[in-house]
């Protein structure tokens, strides 16, 4: 676990030597792990196929999958190389149902992808689950191509073990949005509001979402997991498809992204991840969680457009946004 230098705003999350040993006492491994062991908010370390014989079936409310899309990619020393698309079918066919029958009867899924694996994600999610949707949502991080068009957006199946008994709340994740051009009738506001931050809207969320944020350098929830998706992103599916109480589990854990937003909504959770140092980094971010509870880009019970004016005084009380750093630092010159 070599220490990066990094520049002096660098917010990423780092572990110090003193916390590595305690933070690794928290995790379940196959060496502390029995059938009586309570899996609830804790983090499991190992291979998926074998963790998943300690998750009982029908155990979550909601089971979101980050899984290595077809790419070549190293995760910290564990790379995952790119196949073909049959090959890619065969290893989804490994595990996906086997997580699904962790999902309760009344339970829903999403499962991440991009465009070059979805089509293999919806054969094997419709084998097992309802499709009811598909959301696509904009990437804006990631390098250019000369020779193609730069890929930004990213891919998330919904589905559900029963189409006629699932929740789903919408109001829970409403959009609130600038209003450019405001309408009125009679001088007042039609299905907008005014007021002194600007005139926004609440809107109903579609499957398309241009509202996300990928975790960098400036954004304290931020890590050097190479596919960390953001708390916002997560916080949508968790609202939406869970209730306050339910359980949240993750297969492919990552960072922590998902047990750490579900921690922040008042969720129980669980996840499986294979890199211990990953593992290491999710229970810091559950630390952190106990005594920070916001989510960039989602505050009053709304999710806020990027960038929106309303909501930057609203944000994080632990931290300021960057274009508010920089001008505060101007002042000070």
């Amino acid at each position: 676990m070599e220490e990066k230098k990094r520049a002096a705003n660098n917010r990423t999350l780092t572990l110090k030597p003193e916390e590595i040993d305690r933070l690794r006492g928290r995790l379940l491994t196959a060496e502390n792990l029995t059938a009586e062991t309570d899996i609830l908010n804790r983090t499991l370390n190992g291979d998926i196929l074998e963790m998943l014989k300690f998750v009982p079936d029908g155990f979550a409310d909601l089971i979101i999958i980050d899984p290595p899309y077809n790419l070549t990619k190293n995760f910290n020393g564990l790379k995952f190389n790119s196949r073909s698309e049959n090959r890619y079918d065969d290893y989804l066919e490994s595990w996906f149902p086997e997580v699904c029958k962790k999902l309760k009867s009344g339970g829903s899924l999403y499962i991440c992808g991009d465009w070059k694996c979805t089509a293999s994600l919806q054969r094997a999610v419709e084998k097992e689950l309802t499709v009811l949707n598909r959301i696509t949502w904009q990437r804006e991080k990631g390098r250019g191509a000369k020779s193609n068009w730069k890929n930004g957006m990213e891919d998330i199946w919904f589905a559900v073990k029963n189409p006629d008994d699932y929740f789903f709340n919408v109001d829970a994740v409403m959009m609130k949005r600038r209003v450019l051009a405001p309408y009125k009738i009679d001088g007042k506001p039609k299905d907008w509001d005014e007021g002194e931050d600007g005139n926004f809207r609440l809107t109903c969320p579609s499957n398309f979402w241009d509202d996300i944020s990928i975790p960098f350098w400036s954004m304290p929830e931020n890590t050097d997991h190479p596919t960390q998706k953001s708390e916002k992103l997560y916080a949508k599916l968790i609202l939406a498809s869970s209730k306050e109480g339910d359980v949240v589990f993750d297969p492919f854990l990552g960072s922590g992204t998902s047990s750490v937003v579900a921690k922040k909504l008042n969720r129980r959770f669980c996840g499986i991840e294979l890199n211990e140092e990953y593992c290491l980094w999710a229970e810091k971010r559950l630390e952190l969680a106990e005594t920070d509870k916001s989510i960039q880009g989602y505050g009053d019970g709304v999710f806020w457009e990027r960038n929106t004016l309303a909501f930057q005084g609203r944000e994080r009380q632990t931290g300021k946004n960057r274009e508010t750093e920089k001008r505060e630092s101007l002042k000070m010159k």
